[in-house]
């Protein structure tokens, strides 16, 4: 496993366990009992930022900005009740497929 699964894990790990602390005191715990559309907007402004960073040219803000996607992304699939082995599940669906091929499939079955 790389060095991200392995963090992602983790982090996965913490918050679950965080799921039960005070929101005063953790800003997971926050996340979590606010709800989905919380987590949403929190998702949404760290995956702004990351554009940002990313179109400025500045490797370290864009590694520090896709850590704070990837909490919040976890943070919001656990608000959400949707697991990390459900989305594992459908990247490994997707595996092997073109993603143009993929992508054709998805428009065609929406249709």
């Amino acid at each position: 496993m790389s060095r991200l699964g392995e963090v992602v894990g983790r982090l996965e790990a913490v918050i679950e366990a965080r799921r039960d602390a005070r929101p005063e005191t953790s800003w997971t715990a926050r996340l979590l009992q606010d709800g989905p559309p919380r987590a949403a907007r929190k998702l949404g402004e760290e995956a702004v930022e990351a554009i940002v960073a990313a179109v400025s040219g500045d490797r370290d803000g864009l590694a520090a900005e896709a850590a704070d996607v990837l909490y919040h992304l976890l943070v919001l699939l656990a608000a959400a009740g949707v697991s990390p082995d459900e989305v594992a599940a459908r990247l490994e669906a997707r595996e092997g497929a073109s993603g143009l091929e993929e992508k054709a499939a998805r428009s065609q079955a929406g249709s």
